[in-house]
């Protein structure tokens, strides 16, 4: 009888063994009674579509003026693109394509990243939000600035175009040009008393500063930068840089004239960076 008994308290033992050891299918930090803490959720996209083979045929030629003229072999080399050098292409890819012309130089690079959270309470769209914001306060966008102030005199546009930023080392370039306007030129870089480069003759209202657009991703904005090549030379990069989701992307369109009189028109190149930058956010959401 005495036998039975340690064996009843033997198998009752080995019972609460097992019942304990099922209970390791739970998370190590669980507490009990409560439910396991859920992760944040991935973002929208887990791959990056071939950056060189993101533009469509008949918009790189129109980013990319001259093109028709060269001789097809180079037109396919240059409509090839570069990639940018990565060590992930998961996570960022990017591609280069240049023309060069008569009239002179265009260039443009497309850059991709997908940005991944590594912290399970923080999601890939959020941690994306973050490195947008950081790249968005490093082009110091200029305070916006109301339609009703009349004229240029309260913007704090600091380019010789009358559009962007200028290159503060082209200051005293600048100064130095306004000294030589006897040739026709006029004060803001135009020729032959020109329309000031930018301007849409008679629309003042219309913003061609560096500044934050609407309706394009999830957040976007437009920097506009002028600076000179050298002693003469000036060319100017338009950059689009918007969020979808947890990818970012950066346009970088530059446009270098062959004469050195000649300033490069903002609002045409704004124009086609924001036309590209939609086409992009089309396909991300096909």
């Amino acid at each position: 009888m005495a036998y039975a008994t340690g064996a009843v308290l033997i198998a009752a033992l080995a019972a609460g063994c097992s019942s304990d050891s099922g209970g390791g299918s739970s998370a190590p930090d669980s507490k009990p009674g409560t439910p396991a803490a859920s992760s944040a959720p991935p973002g929208k996209y887990r791959t990056l579509p071939d950056a060189c083979r993101a533009i469509p045929l008949a918009t790189l030629k129109d980013l990319l003026p001259g093109t028709a003229e060269m001789p097809e072999a180079q037109q396919e080399k240059v409509f090839e693109g570069a990639p940018t050098v990565t060590y992930d292409t998961d996570r960022r890819i990017g591609c280069r394509w240049k023309s060069d012309a008569p009239e002179g130089s265009r260039s443009i690079h497309l850059d991709f990243e997908r940005v991944v959270s590594y912290d399970t309470s923080v999601s890939d769209d959020d941690r994306a939000r973050e490195v947008y914001a950081k790249k968005e306060a490093a082009a110091d966008l200029p305070a916006p600035t109301l339609p009703s102030g009349g004229g240029s005199g309260g913007t704090p546009d600091a380019s010789p175009s009358g559009s962007g930023k200028a290159d503060p080392d082209a200051s005293d370039d600048a100064s130095a040009d306004t000294d030589a306007d006897a040739d026709g030129s006029t004060p803001d870089g135009t020729a032959d008393g020109g329309t000031p480069d930018g301007d849409t003759g008679g629309s003042p209202a219309e913003n061609l500063q560096p500044r934050l657009l609407d309706k394009l991703g999830d957040s976007a904005f437009l920097d506009d930068l002028l600076t000179r090549a050298g002693s003469t030379a000036q060319h100017r990069t338009v950059s689009v840089v918007f969020r979808t989701s947890n990818v970012i992307v950066t346009i970088d369109y530059t446009a270098q004239p062959a004469l050195s009189t000649q300033v490069p028109d903002s609002k045409e190149l704004q124009e086609k960076a924001q036309a590209l930058a939609r086409q992009l956010v089309e396909s991300f959401n096909a």
